[in-house]
């Protein structure tokens, strides 16, 4: 077993830990591999390892290596800051596009996925701490996009839920306090916009997902 796998299997394993503790449904938390700066070779021992969801913040490094594996389990999101310029490439690859953090990115988005006429999740990214440079930052701006989305305005963009970035810190009641700002903005959206998709949360990295 290479050490890749080895990883996997801990991490999956402490995941599962984590869903018992919190009382989640085991399996209701899906681990992402940050695979920037990885081979073709390394993602593929992923891939044998039942790991198919994939996270990439260079969209040309990603279409390098992602056109050359083909499986049709993969699920690639496109993670990190996204530059408009960026996306032609970003909606052609990918599944899911998470970090949108503003309104001109979401234009871009539905303007090349609706060229293609490709359907692309999304997530918000909604800042939650002094860290973070990037993000929504005013929950009236947020409800105006979603209020766009309600109304059909971006048919191609499927708006799939949130993330947030925690602070770097070794305070965990500061980094609980992010994530609890998602969590309970995400609930308030679902219930003000029971159309839209609104399950997904995407928060925690290696060092402060449990």
């Amino acid at each position: 077993m290479s050490i890749i796998s080895e990883n996997i299997d801990r991490i999956k394993n402490d995941i599962l830990e984590c869903e018992k503790k919190s009382g989640r449904q085991a399996g209701s938390v899906k681990l992402m591999a940050v695979s920037k700066f990885h081979s073709v070779s390394e993602i593929n021992q992923a891939i044998n390892s039942n790991q198919f969801l994939f996270g990439e913040n260079r969209v040309q490094e990603a279409v390098e290596k992602f056109l050359l594996i083909n499986n049709p389990n993969i699920e690639l999101h496109i993670i990190g800051s996204l530059q408009t310029n960026k996306v032609k490439n970003a909606v052609k690859i990918s599944s899911c596009i998470e970090s949108v953090d503003r309104i001109k990115l979401l234009e871009e988005i539905e303007k090349q996925s609706s060229k293609i006429d490709k359907s692309i999740k999304i997530l918000f990214e909604y800042h939650t701490a002094e860290d973070s440079k990037s993000g929504f930052v005013s929950k009236d701006e947020l409800y105006s996009v979603l209020e766009m989305c309600s109304n059909g305005l971006f048919p191609h963009v499927i708006p799939c839920g949130f993330m947030t970035m925690a602070p770097f810190t070794n305070d965990e009641s500061l980094i609980r306090k992010s994530f609890i700002t998602l969590r309970e903005l995400s609930e308030k959206c679902k219930k003000d916009f029971p159309n839209l998709p609104l399950n997904e949360l995407s928060m925690g990295m290696s060092g402060d997902y449990k």
